[in-house]
């Protein structure tokens, strides 16, 4: 496997060239496409982006992105425009053209779509001032909404690979095991099982050949903890279960 990928450097330098061609001032339109937000009709919402860009001059100038799960489903279709963060919620087909004409060509807000906070009835322009997130520290989700789970340059760009690059060239599977138990890094379930412990159980477990299984399963209706990772950023899962492998 080592001698497939390389080495660490590798991985470094793939990222570089990935950030070198992307412009982080490019307006890019992000979409929620989460299980909630396509119940609001997101997908379409998207379509509609990609139709009225080309179709005001602004393809090549614009990118769309289709997401993960931003959080806020109750407010969906959620639409964040990237960098400024500017956040409208519950948007519909008929809202896209002025969006685009207002917002992405003349950098008006749309002050009809922009959340307003039901405790305070203060007005929110941006994504990271809406109260909601602002009391959130994300950690397995931080880069849901800002990535194409789609697209593993996304997540790559993001650093992701960077854990699976340092264990597979730097580390043994002894050492990794140990890392994992002085993190004290839990199972996500109701028990909270120890992860490193698990992990020397199946390690030390007669056989030569073993299997890893991904238990994409919600045992708890409506909680959404394994949906909103496989869905929003399922190379993380990918990776951790690669780790978990070695």
């Amino acid at each position: 496997m080592k001698e497939r990928l390389g080495s660490e450097r590798d991985l470094i330098e793939f990222r570089e060239t990935i950030l070198k061609g992307r412009d982080p001032n490019k307006t890019c339109v992000t979409i929620c496409g989460g299980t909630g937000c396509r119940a609001w009709g997101s997908e379409e919402v998207r379509l509609a982006f990609i139709n009225e860009i080309r179709k005001q001059g602004l393809e090549g100038k614009t990118d769309v992105m289709r997401t993960g799960c931003h959080g806020f489903c109750e407010r969906g279709p959620v639409v964040v425009i990237l960098p400024k963060e500017i956040f409208y919620q519950h948007v519909e087909l008929s809202d896209v053209p002025e969006i685009v004409s207002k917002t992405l060509l003349k950098g008006e807000i749309v002050e009809r779509l922009l959340y307003v906070d039901p405790a305070t009835g203060r007005v929110i322009t941006y994504d990271h001032d809406v109260p909601f997130y602002q009391g959130q520290r994300r950690v397995v989700l931080r880069d849901n909404g800002r990535i194409d789970p789609t697209e593993i340059k996304d997540y790559i760009g993001r650093g992701g690979y960077s854990a699976l690059s340092k264990v597979l060239f730097s580390m043994t599977p002894e050492q990794v095991i140990e890392e994992v138990e002085k993190a004290g890094l839990r199972g996500r379930g109701g028990a909270g099982f120890p992860t490193g412990r698990k992990w020397r159980f199946t390690r030390s477990a007669p056989g030569d050949v073993k299997y890893l299984v991904c238990n994409a399963d919600e045992g708890d209706p409506g909680a959404f903890m394994d949906r909103s990772v496989l869905e929003g950023n399922p190379h993380l899962v990918l990776e951790g279960m690669l780790i978990a492998a070695y």
